[in-house]
């Protein structure tokens, strides 16, 4: 019987190059999706749009996550330069320090196609702040299947998890739409379409690496993101 490929590497018997240069041999008309920070998600969690055509290979620094890879979004380097098709990471940039964004954002440009395309969604700091200027920090914002969210785990970072793993799990900065949209452009994306979703206090954003005309932007956005309700 044959291992799962992240037992593989826990036990050593294979490196992440290696296991890298497996996963990337694209098969037929597939396009590949790294999931960068996926946790215990998988492509049955992602947006619509990626249900179809899409062979997922999950990256994640937690071996815990089981993912495909095990590799630090700042640092892809097992992953060879225009080598996948899309990128999508949720809820991960706000857990790296303000410096390091701009060195996961390039490794993202790196790694995607010249036709590719980044997804990123995350916390919305413009709709949080709004519930604690009116003094509401530790009120309930809404709901997730980890449990009650507020507007100070929203900033900080989930308090059960951060209590668990304050390295990893602590929000280290965050962004408004404006300044996320900023941080991809100075890593070098020439297109991008995004929007806010306040009432659920979070941004989606999607970069491309090369100049795209706005009809096409918003025909992918409407795959790709989820929408603006």
């Amino acid at each position: 019987m044959a291992l799962p490929r992240w037992l593989y590497r826990y036990f050593g018997l294979v490196t992440e190059r290696d296991a890298a240069a497996r996963l990337l041999d694209s098969k037929g008309a597939e396009r590949l999706l790294l999931h960068v920070g996926c946790g215990p998600q998988t492509i049955r969690d992602l947006p619509p749009g990626f249900s179809q055509g899409f062979r997922e290979i999950r990256v994640d620094l937690d071996a815990s996550a089981r993912p495909d890879l095990i590799a630090s979004f700042t640092d892809l380097s097992v992953i060879p330069d225009a080598s996948v098709d899309a990128i999508f990471t949720s809820h991960t940039l706000e857990h790296l320090y303000w410096f390091e964004v701009s060195q996961a954002l390039a490794e993202c440009r790196r790694v995607l196609r010249p036709q590719g395309m980044l997804v990123i969604t995350c916390p919305d700091l413009q709709a949080v702040a709004k519930l604690i200027a009116e003094d509401r920090i530790d009120d309930v914002a809404y709901h997730s299947p980890a449990g009650p969210i507020t507007p100070f785990d929203i900033v900080y970072g989930y308090r059960p998890f951060v209590q668990l793993a304050p390295q990893t799990m602590s929000h280290k900065c965050g962004f408004t739409l404006r300044t996320l949209t900023n941080a991809v452009c100075e890593a070098g994306f020439r297109a991008y379409i995004g929007h806010r979703r306040p009432h659920h206090f979070d941004l989606w954003l999607l970069a491309r690496p090369e100049p795209t005309p706005e009809a096409d932007l918003q025909a992918l956005a409407a795959r790709f993101l989820l929408a603006p309700v």
